[in-house]
């Protein structure tokens, strides 16, 4: 069966949704399908904002919604406020997760009975470490793409299909991500990688990361766009050092989504 067939039939069964909402093009996808099949007043878009969500994605969430008349409603969970969360374990996703499907469920609770929790995970998702996975298993968080065996390539080519804005976009994940397991992820630890990225996106380095990694800013792009970086690099490390990070690197080998997973024994 095709799987826009399949994810139309999904929406039969779930006929008012709650949707999970990133501003990436995984839950972007699933909340313009839950728009599209079920209508205006069943197909509501939550998005969690917090210090470790980025401002760009933030408007890109709004911008979205607004260009497709989806509901947006913002929550802020308070992950920050949990020391099971900023104290950065290995399963730190899994607090945060919890933490925003809390807040989902009881705005479910008090304004949208009748609704169930939607998420943008897929087949992709399984393949790696995501501890937060579990967090939308115990919370009755339902999977959509991941039901109807959307792959990541997939949601790419149907995205761009239905001319989504963001079908290409790269991938984002939460700036909490930058910093390796065990440390403690602050406010201003934060706000420094997430003006440290946007010096590089200012520069024209649309996939990048910045690890803070003991006071020091690590920088990955694309490994193919290394050379332009260090053409541009007094510059770039000059900004960053600003944010007061202690030193500024490249890393040689460029970006690897999921590279601080490397550290983890499973």
């Amino acid at each position: 069966m095709d799987k826009e067939k399949k994810i139309k039939d999904w929406f039969v069964k779930y006929p008012k949704v709650l949707v999970a909402l990133s501003g990436g093009v995984d839950s972007c996808l699933v909340a313009f399908f839950a728009r599209k099949y079920l209508g205006k007043e069943n197909a509501v878009s939550i998005i969690g904002v917090s210090p470790s969500l980025k401002k760009k994605d933030l408007a890109i969430a709004e911008e979205f919604c607004n260009e497709h008349d989806i509901t947006l409603v913002k929550l802020y969970p308070k992950e920050m406020d949990d020391p099971n969360y900023n104290t950065n374990p290995i399963n730190r996703c899994y607090f945060c997760k919890t933490a925003l499907y809390d807040e989902m469920h009881e705005l479910r609770v008090q304004e949208y009975p009748d609704f169930v929790l939607v998420n943008g995970n897929n087949k992709t998702d399984w393949k790696d470490y995501r501890p937060g996975l579990k967090a939308a298993d115990e919370k009755s968080a339902f999977s959509p793409l991941a039901d109807c065996g959307f792959e990541k390539e997939d949601i790419r080519n149907y995205a761009e299909k239905f001319g989504l804005k963001v079908w290409d976009k790269p991938a984002s994940p939460c700036l909490s991500s930058r910093f390796p397991y065990g440390e403690n992820i602050t406010k201003e630890k934060l706000a420094m990688v997430e003006k440290a990225e946007n010096i590089l996106n200012d520069f024209g380095f649309n996939d990048v990361r910045v690890r803070y990694d003991n006071g020091r800013a690590r920088i990955e792009v694309l490994y193919e766009e290394i050379s332009r970086l260090l053409d541009n690099y007094d510059k770039i490390e000059s900004m960053i050092l600003n944010f007061g990070f202690e030193k500024c690197e490249i890393d040689s080998e460029g970006l690897v989504s999921g590279k601080l997973n490397r550290a983890l024994d499973i």
